[in-house]
């Protein structure tokens, strides 16, 4: 995590946790009976990921099952999503460029102190510098309770990675995994104790998206996908099953609703809508702020990702009570049952995902029946309500063990 061409004086200097922002002024005083927690995350970039997103609602959400909530970041990027907003915690930024060397000594240092000075008792870490560096400074010299939050099948591990999460198998008192698959991965390549490590499904309020589907649109078929723009979400085979598709539903249109992560992909997807002879039937949407009203003149939500630990926008696609169509990779098959809420097909196959598709749109009833199902998979499987009674019962269970 190298940060560029800072000044010889300045890199002198030790590390100090800064206050990015600060809480609500109308926030109650701390107070032993409201135990704190820290969310600590590797970074809050312009463009949020949903693991960041987790931590900014986990922070909206404790403080009404009775907890202190501090955030704490590695690296900010000024124009962060997470700065711009209404925060209702503290947010605070340790810079830190390596996370080895005597760099990474002094942050330590700052850190155990900040950590006693805030009477910090529970550090939940998401990433792995959160995992693999804030986390022993917590458990071992902070002497807080330590979760981690896995939420990946280690795409952006390295062998170190995979090491020191081996060597630190032994250091969390519970591991949440944001799916069965996560789970099993933890399990079989981490090698920790299955019974610290439980799933705890992302959950989703869904008093936003009541009604939504009242307001679709009776043009020809929508097929939609949602997801920032990387290699990995697998948007050019969505292009490719679309190019499938195309004559057989001519009024059919595709759309893509996500910022753009990685250049060089966009140009290729773009390069790609003009070699199949799309460019009057697929749109690129951008950046969505208000997802129910973009999924409300959808018909068909599909997920082509190579790679996933558990699908937000699978859920909200649910919510939304649109039938999904998604790869078989991480947590998907767990969200979307296969022939009941929609179809589950394999990742890289474009022909398989342009069946299912096609098999779904072939039946509007069909489509209907499958996305009243996913909602009430939803209301049954996937709430908030759910999620944090899990998780509240876990911190209540770890912070009572000495």
């Amino acid at each position: 995590m190298n940060q560029g061409n800072s000044a010889a004086g300045a890199r002198r200097s030790p590390p100090r946790v800064e206050l990015l922002r600060a809480g609500p002024t109308d926030a109650p005083p701390p107070s032993p009976s409201r135990p704190h927690i820290l969310l600590a995350v590797d970074q809050l970039p312009r463009t949020l990921g949903g693991g960041e997103r987790v931590v900014l609602r986990l922070a909206h959400l404790l403080p009404a099952y009775g907890y202190r909530v501090s955030i704490l970041t590695l690296a900010a990027d000024p124009e962060s999503a997470a700065l711009a907003e209404p925060v209702p915690c503290p947010i605070y930024l340790l810079p830190l460029h390596r996370t080895f060397g005597p760099e990474a000594l002094r942050a330590a240092i700052e850190l155990r102190r900040f950590l006693r000075r805030e009477d910090v008792h529970l550090v939940q870490t998401f990433f792995e510098s959160s995992d693999l560096f804030i986390g022993p400074i917590a458990k071992l010299l902070g002497h807080t309770k330590l979760i981690w939050s896995r939420r990946d099948m280690g795409i952006l591990r390295g062998p170190k990675h995979h090491l020191a999460y081996r060597l630190l198998r032994n250091l969390p008192n519970r591991v949440f995994a944001v799916s069965e698959e996560v789970r099993r991965y933890t399990i079989d390549v981490d090698r920790i104790a299955p019974d610290r490590v439980e799933t705890l499904y992302n959950g989703l309020d869904l008093s936003s998206w009541l009604g939504i589907h009242a307001e679709r649109s009776s043009r020809g078929p929508s097929i939609v996908t949602v997801g920032n723009i990387r290699r990995v979400k697998g948007h050019d085979v969505f292009l490719r099953a679309a190019a499938i598709l195309a004559p057989e539903f001519p009024t059919a249109h595709f759309s893509i609703a996500g910022q753009v992560l990685e250049p060089d992909f966009y140009a290729e997807l773009q390069a790609l809508v003009s070699q199949l002879h799309l460019e009057d039937r697929f749109t690129f949407a951008g950046n969505v702020t208000d997802l129910p009203s973009f999924l409300r003149t959808a018909d068909l939500f599909v997920l082509p990702s190579r790679s996933e630990g558990f699908s937000n926008a699978i859920v909200e696609a649910m919510a939304a009570a649109l039938p999904v169509v998604a790869t078989r990779v991480g947590g998907n098959a767990e969200a979307v049952l296969d022939g009941a809420t929609g179809r589950i097909v394999p990742p890289e196959n474009v022909d398989a995902l342009a069946s299912a598709l096609r098999e779904i749109l072939s039946a509007p009833d069909l489509a209907k029946t499958m996305g009243r199902a996913g909602r009430q998979r939803v209301a049954d499987r996937f709430t908030t309500e759910a999620m944090m009674k899990q998780l509240v019962a876990v911190y209540q269970n770890l912070l009572a063990t000495p």
